[in-house]
């Protein structure tokens, strides 16, 4: 007798964190998970972004808790840890979604201070941040890395955003055997150009009609995360279906 297909999870009542979550793909992540009944914590280094993205987001409904947070600094990721300790008590979500790009430069034009803010913001704040909040997180919890489609692929004049996430999937892929004995997913989120203020540091006119938006990104977020739990999506990949830009 064929088994019965089994039934999406609920997310509702569920404690998410977002980094990143004040703008761009973060803030639409955030906000669908919201819609699904989750509390979600964002947090973001902009105070006044932070706060208007709280608002939005929160409305009437007190389920949205803003923070500043800084993920290059393990003081401020873990006073984050601790605050959501104080609060919540675990941690079932976890969006690894900060990060940020450099303007266009090949190596040797590249300042070492832009080298060091991209490295230290998207591969070491992602091990800051997951090493902190694995003690909150259970059985049945879910990390994504917002890993990008530059995790797959090189782009000229972009080395530093490159490795970072080419060192972010790697890290993503590690961690996820590591966590495979304490039942805790792990999803490797690669989205294709999507229309996000990122874009602007690297490619101020980059053909912002042939994007995908952050909700579609959102959505596919929300569908991985309402998985059965016997069942998981290790890569995450969505693209325009125009192609490459």
């Amino acid at each position: 007798m064929p088994r019965k297909p089994s039934a999406p999870i609920s997310l509702s009542g569920r404690i998410a964190l977002v980094t990143g979550g004040n703008r761009g793909l973060g803030r639409a992540i955030a906000q669908a998970l919201v819609e699904e009944g989750c509390k979600v914590i964002i947090t973001g280094r902009d105070e006044e972004s932070l706060a208007s993205a709280s608002a939005e987001l929160s409305r009437n409904k007190k389920s949205v808790f803003a923070r500043h947070c800084d993920v290059r600094s393990s003081e401020s990721v873990t006073a984050l840890s601790s605050a959501i300790r104080k609060q919540f008590k675990r941690l079932d979500i976890l969006i690894n979604n900060a990060g940020i790009a450099h303007a266009s430069a090949t190596v040797d034009e590249l300042p070492i201070e832009a080298w060091r803010e991209v490295i230290d913001t998207n591969l070491t704040g992602l091990f800051l941040v997951t090493r902190a909040m694995l003690p909150l997180m259970h059985p049945g919890g879910t990390i994504v890395n917002n890993l990008s489609i530059a995790a797959k692929t090189v782009f000229p004049a972009t080395s530093a955003y490159n490795a970072s996430k080419h060192g972010a999937l790697g890290f993503t892929d590690s961690l996820r055997e590591d966590l495979r004995p304490r039942g805790i997913r792990v999803i490797g989120l690669i989205p294709g150009a999507t229309d996000t203020d990122i874009w602007n540091q690297f490619w101020p006119d980059a053909p912002r009609s042939k994007m995908m938006s952050p909700s579609t990104i959102a959505q596919a977020v929300v569908s991985a995360l309402k998985l059965p739990d016997n069942a998981t999506v290790s890569q995450l990949e969505i693209t325009p279906t125009g192609g490459a830009l």
